[in-house]
């Protein structure tokens, strides 16, 4: 594998698990943040994320370097490739990209990892536009595989192939959006999956525990493995088979469907019925069960999934 020095810009949360992905597929890493104490707590969450890393992918024989600078052009100086990580707001964003380009050269790609903006409008003040990809993770950002990528007007294909080829090399399962459209694939279809999920509480269908079950213990297990469309098609003789046998029944579902406008009465009935489920639990804990069922759970998906 291609060993790359990687600019990391921004170093929050998502940032921080960025770092320890190149890192532990070998590559160096450059990281800059103008929060103060950054550091210091990154310094005690590292040896947990490369634990999580080494079980889900084996131990790093060759870790990258890990290197935090004080400014922003002796983080990015000889940099491959720049992975930023700021905040979601777009007139900083246009600015922090059209900066970025000042301290790198004109053939290195530079991926935002931003959830709700448009490359379109980010890449507006830049020199080279072109080089200028979304590169969305999904939470926790260093165990989960996916990464949406997108270009925006003005982005030149070969820089969404290479941002694919870093992903891929490091572990990812990045997909590629055809065109830009507000929450890029995943968030789309958890937020249509959501929205059901919230009525059926709201209207007293089912709590949040029996909604969750739901999923989880139905299509959410075999969905994991081999995505809606496959998984489905195993149903019938193939998917036009399933298609024109249930296709009447998931119409006569899809006219149905509920809405849901989280207002005050709706937040609270979540609320109530979500704490109910979460029974004392606390974040941390749920956050760590997360964390340990996700390596079992990925690596029975890198072995037997379908795609």
């Amino acid at each position: 594998m291609e060993k790359l020095t990687i600019g990391i810009v921004g170093f929050g949360v998502i940032g921080q698990r960025w770092t320890a992905c190149f890192a532990h597929a070998g590559h160096a890493v450059r990281v800059f943040d103008p929060t103060e104490r950054r550091e210091a707590a990154f310094s005690e969450t590292l040896p947990a994320l490369m634990a999580d890393l080494d079980a889900l992918k084996g131990a790093s024989s060759t870790p990258g370097a890990i290197r935090i600078f004080p400014t922003l052009a002796e983080t990015l100086e000889g940099v491959d490739f720049v992975q930023e990580n700021g905040p979601e707001d777009l007139p900083l964003k246009r600015r922090l990209l059209a900066e970025i380009e000042g301290h790198v050269g004109d053939e290195v790609v530079i991926a935002s990892s931003s959830s709700a903006l448009l490359v379109s409008d980010m890449q507006g003040e830049c020199r080279r536009p072109g080089r200028i990809v979304l590169g969305h993770p999904f939470n926790p950002a260093h165990l989960m595989p996916l990464v949406e990528i997108v270009g925006g007007k003005a982005t030149d294909p070969q820089a969404i192939a290479r941002a694919r080829a870093i992903y891929e090399a490091i572990g990812k399962k990045p997909v590629t959006l055809n065109r830009e459209v507000t929450g890029h694939i995943a968030l789309r279809l958890m937020g249509a999956m959501w929205r059901e999920a919230i009525a059926l509480v709201r209207d007293g269908v089912a709590s949040v525990e029996d909604v969750d079950r739901a999923f989880m213990y139905g299509p959410g297990a075999k969905w994991t493995l081999q995505g809606s469309f496959i998984s489905n098609s195993l149903n019938a003789d193939g998917i036009e088979d399933f298609l024109r046998k249930y296709g009447p029944t998931y119409q006569a579902i899809w006219d149905t469907l509920l809405d849901a406008k989280l207002d005050d009465e709706t937040i609270r009935a979540i609320t109530a019925s979500t704490n109910a489920a979460v029974d004392g639990r606390s974040q941390d804990d749920l956050k760590a069960a997360r964390e340990a069922g996700l390596v079992g759970i990925l690596k029975t998906v890198a072995e037997r999934g379908a795609l």
